[in-house]
């Protein structure tokens, strides 16, 4: 039977190097499930596999897109299920890994069918977003929308400005598209999802900062300046390193800011991760463990 191994779990926890195992074990290619690391400008501070790891195996879905391209959820269910299609043909085994939660929801449950936002819906909703701020927004998305302004994060310009396009372009509510119904697939999902104690991924995140700045992802920072009112930049790492750039917090505290809001990022991962029953945890050190569970799995 064809299967889609997914391995989630938050940043910073040890996804990558346990996928190259998986993959290597089954004769498997790995599918990226990381937003950003589309981009094939943000290499350093998505933590994208390096040039060695993609020799060791087949990655796909990893610095496809330019900072300037429009993407979305949708967009990626719809190129990796067809990208499934065709490594089904070859391979009986699939690995998909990243911390990207609406990407693997994406793939494992389908995304409703909402209209795709047209280029003059989008740009005037960007215009009141720059010109009145998020607070207007979200009072207007309360008068739209009050179901989805009771659940979305309204700190969040995107989500919000995605509702809000839909409103506008449709005359309908957001919440009148998400139907959440879960979608049938031509294939197996096993879900293994890695853990560590909070004080053990904690510092794994902070050095892993560390490693990124060491790495260059000041001068990674400084190359897409020019691009950083784009939303593929908006994102852990890029916007601190931003405020550094223009000279608001020095390159210390910026580093500080990554740290802790990567560390924030990452309960948020855990907390949808956990409303999932279908995962099956790990600490990444369970490598034998994982394996037999797989094998078994798989039979």
């Amino acid at each position: 039977m064809k299967t889609l191994i997914v391995l989630i779990g938050p940043t910073g926890v040890g996804k990558t190097a346990l996928s190259l195992r998986i993959a290597e074990a089954l004769n498997a290619c790995i599918v990226s499930a990381d937003s950003r690391q589309l981009y094939a400008d943000l290499k350093i501070g998505t933590a994208a596999p390096t040039e060695e790891q993609m020799q060791q195996a087949t990655h796909y879905m990893v610095g496809t897109l330019k900072l300037t391209d429009y993407y979305s959820a949708a967009q990626y269910e719809t190129e990796v299920m067809a990208l499934l299609d065709k490594l089904f043909l070859e391979r009986d085994n699939v690995v998909l890994t990243g911390g990207s939660m609406m990407y693997i929801d994406a793939v494992c449950k389908g995304i409703d069918d909402i209209p795709t936002v047209d280029a003059e819906t989008r740009q005037f909703v960007m215009q009141k977003y720059e010109n009145e701020g998020l607070e207007q927004l979200t009072s207007e998305l309360k008068l739209l929308d009050p179901e989805y302004y009771n659940i979305v994060d309204l700190k969040n310009p995107k989500r919000v400005m995605h509702a809000l396009e839909i409103c506008y372009m449709t005359g309908k509510t957001y919440t009148s598209f998400r139907t959440q119904q879960k979608k049938t697939r031509p294939f197996r999902i096993i879900k293994i999802g890695l853990t560590r104690p909070r004080e053990e991924l904690y510092e794994r995140i902070n050095q892993r900062v560390l490693q990124m700045i060491d790495d260059g992802l000041e001068a990674e920072a400084r190359n897409v300046y020019a691009y950083r009112h784009l939303n593929s930049l908006n994102t852990v790492g890029y916007k601190e390193m931003f405020k550094y750039l223009d000279g608001e917090w020095s390159l210390p505290f910026a580093i500080e800011k990554i740290q802790q809001n990567s560390r924030i990022y990452s309960r948020k991962q855990m907390t949808w991760f956990k409303r999932d029953e279908e995962i099956r945890w790990f600490h990444p050190d369970e490598e034998e463990e994982i394996m037999r569970y797989l094998k078994q799995s798989l039979q």
